[in-house]
């Protein structure tokens, strides 16, 4: 599936220097996955000493990254 991503969410990996094979990494082998709202989906994983937070919802042939966030773990 195509892998999409928003303004907010490019902003947010280059401040948080969040790369796209960790997002994939995310979103292929969750630790944690929990819903949120209709149609958003969060996505945890850790990598190294981040927990890695994804947000994202999908949409006919592809996933829409919304937002993503890392925290020390």
């Amino acid at each position: 599936m195509k892998v999409k991503y928003t303004r907010h969410a490019k902003r947010r990996m280059k401040w948080r220097r969040i790369s796209e094979e960790e997002i994939k990494k995310a979103l292929e082998e969750p630790d944690r996955k929990e819903s949120c709202g209709e149609k958003r989906i969060n996505a945890f994983k850790s990598v190294g000493k981040k927990l890695l937070k994804v947000s994202y919802v999908i949409e006919a042939d592809e996933i829409v990254i919304i937002s993503a966030v890392d925290k020390n773990a």
